[in-house]
């Protein structure tokens, strides 16, 4: 079995939600990672209009629920800042909106998480998956 679908296993991180107060963020839902040897968080950004947003990913670990810290750099594929969405003079669908960004994490701790905080508030749509992948048992279970 060396398909995706096999060997991967999606969940929902952050639900798509519109962008709250300003310097707020969205926490994403705690993913246990047991039996998988890493997570892509897929971020999604609507429709951002305003040049001066920027949306700032967090990513988090730990060997417990309750107790999470910032992952560091060493343990992340790509970065949180390439994650996020910059200031932009003029925004560019696919570049600076209407953009999926992703980091990955390869760290050994069972529990991750992610999350977004805008320095705007807005009407854009926001969301945050995670794609479980190198299952120790196939296929991962679907959903």
């Amino acid at each position: 079995m060396h398909d995706l679908h096999n060997n991967s296993r999606a969940l929902r991180v952050i639900s798509p939600v519109a962008v709250g107060t300003t310097g707020t963020g969205q926490t994403g839902k705690v993913i246990d990672r047991q039996g998988f040897s890493g997570v892509e968080f897929l971020c999604s950004y609507g429709a951002i209009t305003a040049t001066n947003a920027v949306f700032t990913v967090t990513v988090k670990e730990g060997d417990v629920t309750g107790t999470l810290t910032s992952v560091a750099d060493g343990d992340l594929l790509g970065t949180e800042l390439l994650a996020g969405v910059a200031a932009a003079a003029t925004r560019t669908s696919g570049v600076s909106r209407n953009v999926v960004k992703r980091v990955g994490y390869r760290g050994n701790k069972r529990y991750v998480n992610a999350s977004i905080k805008s320095t705007i508030t807005a009407a854009t749509i926001i969301s945050c998956s995670a794609l479980l992948y190198s299952p120790s048992v196939m296929p991962a279970p679907n959903p």
